[in-house]
């Protein structure tokens, strides 16, 4: 049975990865025929030197934050300029792999605590915990950011109902998962619904990881109550990042001579973030992301080319850092046979 499971996983998600990409990828093609590709590849020539700088530090700036934001969770360490920098370059490899993966921005997750053991001798456990707790709270300010965002849609009729009714009905369900997400850390569900299980006739083969969820549970409930001004803290800087994102597409829209407000930049990039969040088993979300930018900026009036450029920017910039975090991986966090693991220091 093992054999045939295993020949039969193998061979699923090879077929999985077609069946996601073909669609996405035709999209994207679609997308790109209707905005003229040639006019799309001179317009994001034109953004100049100091637009693709402006675009990247200020991507940079997000990234920054929202390692800030996971070291905030990792209590153990404490808040210095290199223990934020050893995060900064292990989240970079890890979200590198996050961006290709299709698994809703989780694949690098799991290589985030491997190199976070390997390098620094930081606990599975700990590492799980403050991971499951940077992702809660990166999504309890993006719910904040998406409010905003939807409010200020209505605000503005200009949006076809085909994109901001979904829209909404997403951003609903968005919220009402992100509340039960923080509910089950918050109490220990999930380590009350394991004991209850462990009563029954199926308890044997859970007692084995009881204890583990318990822990990562407790872990989780201690952060929320005791650490709080951490918590607090991470999540106005994840709402930060996520106001940064929007002045990123606010600057390139500008740098390619789209005339927006950030408002409409917010609206923008609230609306590719809803879509991202239901489309994100396609890595990327590529063609959808794409597509998004295309009918919200010609929404607001800007041209096919310059509504597509906008978009192929921060592609542009999204496929930089996956290499940037691919070269990392390989250079600095990923020792060579015999190298010794970097200990806990200060």
């Amino acid at each position: 049975m093992s054999l045939v499971y295993a020949v039969t996983r193998k061979s699923f998600i090879p077929l999985f990865k077609i069946l996601v990409l073909l669609p996405s990828i035709g999209l994207f093609v679609y997308v790109l025929g209707l905005a003229n590709p040639l006019a799309v590849f001179d317009n994001v020539l034109a953004i100049g030197v100091v637009g693709i700088a402006v675009v990247f530090f200020i991507y940079l700036a997000v990234f920054i934050v929202d390692s800030i934001t996971w070291h905030l969770a990792l209590t153990p360490l404490p808040v210095t300029w290199l223990w934020l920098y050893r995060s900064w370059k292990v989240r970079m490899v890890g979200e590198a792999w996050n961006m290709v993966l299709p698994a809703g921005g989780m694949g690098g997750e799991p290589l985030k605590a491997v190199l976070m053991k390997r390098r620094y001798e930081l606990p599975y456990r700990e590492s799980i915990a403050s991971l499951i707790l940077a992702r809660t709270v990166n999504l309890i300010a993006l719910v904040f950011f998406l409010a905003v965002g939807f409010v200020l849609i209505l605000l503005r009729p200009i949006f076809p109902v085909s994109l901001t009714a979904p829209a909404g009905i997403g951003l609903g369900t968005f919220i009402m998962a992100i509340l039960g997400l923080f509910a089950v850390q918050r109490w220990q569900i999930a380590s009350r619904v394991i004991r209850g299980l462990s009563r029954t006739v199926i308890g044997d083969r859970i007692k084995a990881i009881f204890h583990y969820v318990e822990d990562i549970d407790h872990r989780l409930m201690v952060f929320y109550t005791q650490w709080r001004v951490r918590f607090i803290g991470a999540v106005i800087l994840a709402m930060g990042a996520w106001v940064l994102c929007a002045l990123e597409t606010y600057y390139a829209a500008s740098f390619l001579g789209l005339s927006i407000d950030l408002l409409d930049a917010w609206i923008v990039e609230s609306l590719v973030q809803m879509v991202r969040a239901g489309t994100f088993f396609i890595p990327a979300s590529i063609g959808v992301q794409e597509g998004v930018f295309f009918v919200a900026f010609t929404a607001l009036g800007a041209q096919a080319p310059i509504a597509l450029s906008v978009a192929m920017v921060k592609r542009g910039q999204e496929i930089a850092w996956i290499i940037w975090g691919g070269i990392l991986g390989i250079s600095h966090l990923l020792p060579a046979k015999g190298d010794s693991v970097c200990n806990r220091p200060e």
